[in-house]
């Protein structure tokens, strides 16, 4: 599974680590994240991403 960068402020979602603190699971793709869900760094939101 692909990361991806937050554009605004640098973070990097990482599929194996997902974002449990905002009820995303280990293991969710990135394509599968809701779409209101938002950079837990920056509060940026899905399209401020890029894939790495």
């Amino acid at each position: 599974m692909q990361s991806y960068r937050c554009l605004v402020c640098g973070y990097i979602y990482n599929p194996a680590e997902g974002d449990p603190d905002n009820g995303i699971e280990p293991g969710t793709a990135f394509e599968d994240i809701p779409e209101d869900w938002v950079c837990p760094e920056c509060g940026a939101g899905k399209d401020d991403f890029e894939p790495i």
